[in-house]
Order: structure tokens, then sequence, then C-alpha cells
């Protein structure tokens, strides 16, 4: 009788097998095996893709399920699921950032609106996208820090800057404490303009945002009050 053939161990699984080549019948040995921060920055790039849609009470077993791999290989790069949202954190939010935005703000060779103006051109074209926008608000709704660690990086990068500079066009101590009213009036402008990206991405309303114009409008209802506002912080302290 013909001794029959063992069949072969399974291999282990890795992120190469998310996207299998199509040799078209070409034996030629195959060398698809990619470098381990690479395969990890794939696995990151499909659970960005996985929260954006899903939002996050979507679990490790679902991701693993939509991405057709085993549920212990994303633990082999990513010890819980709190780690792998730090990382979509750190992806998507902390390296987008740019310390520009701030020293932009700050650059007192340009008058107030025309930083403003500057400064939101390019943070909304950094943001304005539906990844960015979809995981904020999912995060907001599940209660994870990953919202209060970056409203808190916003209040200190970018509102008291303004706060500050603002206090600076009017002649007054740009260094003085800056008061709630203050930062109140900040998020306002800030966040008139942040409702353009909801109203994109998050609503999916079919109408054409005109972002220039929204954001022309908020600067200047913002520089309108500002000095009054000073004025009154200033008084009251």
């Amino acid at each position: 009788m013909a001794q029959q053939t063992p069949p072969e161990p399974p291999r282990d699984q890795t992120v190469d097998d998310l996207h299998p080549h199509d040799h078209g019948g070409d034996d030629r040995p195959r060398n698809t095996r990619k470098p381990p921060e690479a395969r990890k920055a794939e696995l990151l790039a499909q659970a960005i893709d996985f929260f954006s849609e899903q939002g996050f009470d979507g679990g490790t077993r679902d991701l693993a399920r939509r991405i057709g791999i085993t549920q212990p290989l994303i633990y082999r790069y990513f010890p819980s699921k709190d780690d792998l949202i730090n990382e979509v954190y750190r992806a998507v939010y902390l390296s987008q950032w740019k310390d520009g935005w701030t020293e932009g703000l700050r650059d007192r060779a340009n008058p107030l609106r025309d930083r403003l103006l500057a400064f939101y051109a390019d943070y909304t074209a950094t943001i304005f996208n539906r990844t960015w926008m979809r995981i904020f608000f999912f995060a907001g709704l599940k209660g994870l820090d990953i919202n209060t660690r970056y409203i808190g990086r916003v209040v200190s990068h970018l509102l008291t800057p303004i706060c500050r500079e603002a206090r600076a066009s009017v002649g007054a101590d740009p260094d003085g404490p800056i008061t709630p009213a203050e930062i109140e009036l900040a998020w306002t402008m800030h966040g008139a303009i942040f409702y353009q990206g909801i109203r994109e991405h998050v609503y999916g309303l079919p109408d054409r945002i005109d972002y220039r114009a929204a954001t022309e409008v908020a600067v200047d209802m913002y520089l309108r009050v500002m000095p009054e506002v000073i004025e009154k912080s200033i008084k009251s302290q």
C-alpha cells in the first residue's frame, strides 16, 4: 500500500493574510512576510477604519472577524483593547497635530484676523475628514478619554493662545489670567467652525458647505464681541 503523506501543520497567521495575492498559477516562491512594524501599522489602519464605521462598542472579536484574522493575532500586536485605542488616538489625533498652529497664532507680525483665518483653514483641512470626525464622536458617546485628552490639548495649545493674542490686539495684558468667559467665547467661535465638519461627516448632509465663508463669519463674530468680553473679564478680576 502506498504510504500517505501527512498533512502539513497549519502555519501561523500573520497580517499578510489580510491581502492574499493572486499569482495566477505562478509556482515561484513567494516572500510576502512583512516586518512586524509594517504588520502592526496595517492592522492599526484596519482598526481605525473599523472604529470609524462601527464605533467603540465593537470588540476585538468583531474586528478580527471583519478583517479575517484570529483575535489572538490582534493581541500579539496590541496587548489589550485599551492599548489599541491608545494607538488609534496617536495615529488619528496626535500624529496630525501641528506645532506650527500655535506658533502661527502667536505671530504678531500679522493681524489677528489673518492669523485666525490662516489657522482655521489649515486646521479644518486636517480634521474635516470622515475618519477623524466619526471616531471623535463615537469616542465621546462611549465615554472614552480620547475626547478629554484632545479637548485639553485644544484648550491649552489653541484656545488659550487665541485669548492671549486677543488681549494683546486690544492693548490688554496678554499674560494675565485668562477668565472662563474668554475661553467660552473662543469655544463659541471654534465650535461654530467645527460644526461645519459635523454637518458633512456625521450628519451626512448633501448640501455643499462653504468652509471659508463659515470660518469668516465665526471669526468676525468673535472679533466683534471679544473686546467687550475682555474688558468685563479684566474688571471682574
